[in-house]
């Protein structure tokens, strides 16, 4: 932690770590309703704890991504945070937001809007906490004088968040014009800027986790950008299949949306063979699993997965099952949670006091065993969908026998979602069990076995000596 001021990032790491683990008891809840009859049924029905279920996702991924930005932004900017009183406001507000809007779905408070749930004063709190965060995040890049790359894409991606939210503050009376116009928020977020934020967040991480090539992952930061606008938007088109589009965004949303992930898996392998090549690895390899991890599963998870299903002549009768449950799932862990987790992993070593910087034998148990548990629970969805699929829309048998007889595959969702359980509060564990550290450190105290920084290049050596120093600095961070 080079600045006092990146010791806010803890605040916002510790809230999503508890919103996480809520996250959970509600996806268990919700799992546990299709094993047979539900105690809970008049108190807490499957609607309300799917609708906390998905809205504490929501919020907890936006909330890491608040502090992983804080915590970066200040390391690429070399800065102090412009204001750390207005970033605890804006905690303060957005926990309260949070709290609030869980609370009022308990009761039946809510618009009905799939994942859009929040009533309107949350949504208007959701933008002055927007807003807060964009003003900060600016003014301390402009203040620094110093604006990079992986900068600029993760602002964009941030600014574009906020202004494609701007839908969901809207009123429809028609519910079908209300569907059209939810998936300009909640696709062009999670198939769209996100991966911008996701992107930048993967380029910090391996510049300074592999030692790779500033200047080349960059470049790749580049290509993001342009997937995001040519096939996240395009890629649109496979929730419009059913709702009187033309014909012809059939094939184009079922491609496009599917080549989303492919320049952040080639920004992981160029780091990996960065590592084989030239031996360079930061002490922190726990981060590094997280790293690679985000990048391989969101290949699976969002690329395999998503292209399995959103193929026109395939999605007609996928559509609305348990398939969907599959790809979402796998795809959202992948590019969001770990990349969030990540983050905090590369974080906590100078954020917190006396933790091991390679990481602990807890956190590496965590790791594995959320991976396992996710590889679980989507094949157990998979089955499961390929069951209903064939049951319900093949045979034309009712959607409650179909359940009873795709049970068994619910009972092994569980069990893989507990192995997944296991592992998420292994990980919350692990982050609160060290206290946070409010002062800054030398991370050459804590990284004294670190490679050296690499010298320049024989392209460097005819540069002048000036320019040499200053593209080394940035190959190293």
């Amino acid at each position: 932690m080079r600045y006092k001021t990146q010791s806010v990032a803890y605040w916002y790491f510790a809230l999503a770590m508890i919103l996480f683990g809520l996250q959970l008891v509600f996806g268990l809840l919700s799992a546990a309703k299709y094993l047979g009859p539900d105690p809970l049924l008049n108190l807490m029905p499957f609607d309300v704890t799917k609708t906390v279920h998905t809205n504490l996702l929501i919020v907890w991924v936006i909330t890491g991504f608040m502090g992983a930005t804080y915590w970066i932004v200040a390391d690429e900017s070399r800065s102090e945070l412009y204001s750390v009183k207005l970033a605890y406001i804006q905690l303060v507000i957005w926990a309260i937001m949070g709290v609030t809007a869980v609370i009022g779905y308990l009761f039946g408070y809510g618009t009905g809007n799939k994942l859009l749930e929040q009533p309107l004063p949350h949504k208007l709190a959701i933008v002055v906490c927007m807003l807060i965060f964009l003003y900060n995040i600016g003014m301390t890049i402009k203040r620094s004088g110093r604006f990079t790359t992986t900068e600029g894409v993760l602002l964009l991606g941030l600014g574009s968040s906020a202004v494609l939210y701007l839908p969901a503050l809207l009123h429809y009376e028609n519910y079908v014009v209300s569907i059209y116009y939810r998936w300009w928020t909640i696709h062009l977020w999670v198939e769209g800027v996100w991966e911008m934020i996701q992107g930048s967040f993967l380029a910090y991480l391996l510049i300074r986790l592999s030692g790779a090539d500033r200047e080349v992952l960059e470049k790749w930061l580049y290509v993001i950008v342009g997937l995001v606008f040519i096939a996240g938007i395009l890629g649109t088109a496979h929730h419009y299949y059913w709702v009187g589009v033309p014909t012809y965004w059939l094939p184009l949303g079922g491609i496009f949306s599917a080549l989303e992930p492919v320049a952040l898996v080639g920004m992981a392998m160029y780091a990996y063979f960065s590592i084989r090549r030239r031996g360079i690895r930061h002490p922190n390899v726990l981060a590094l699993h997280w790293t690679v991890g985000s990048a391989l599963f969101t290949l699976f998870g969002a690329g395999l997965l998503g292209l399995a299903h959103t193929f026109p002549a395939i999605n007609k009768w996928t559509h609305g099952t348990l398939i969907t449950a599959m790809h979402g799932h796998a795809a959202f862990y992948g590019a969001y949670a770990m990349i969030v987790m990540a983050v905090i992993s590369y974080a906590l070593p100078t954020m917190t006091r006396n933790r091991r910087v390679e990481g602990s034998a807890v956190g590496y148990w965590a790791f594995w065993l959320q991976m396992a548990g996710m590889f679980g629970m989507t094949l157990s969805f998979a089955t499961a969908g390929i069951g209903q699929v064939y049951l319900e829309r093949v045979l034309g048998i009712g959607y409650l026998d179909v359940q009873l007889k795709i049970q068994i595959h619910f009972i092994m969702l569980v069990i893989t979602a507990s192995l997944f359980a296991v592992g998420v509060l292994l990980y919350i564990y692990d982050f609160f069990r060290h206290a946070p550290r409010l002062e800054p450190v030398d991370e050459n105290e804590l990284f004294p076995d670190a490679a050296p920084p690499r010298g320049p290049s024989q392209f460097d050596a005819t540069r002048p000596a000036a320019a040499r120093e200053g593209r080394l600095h940035e190959q190293t961070g």
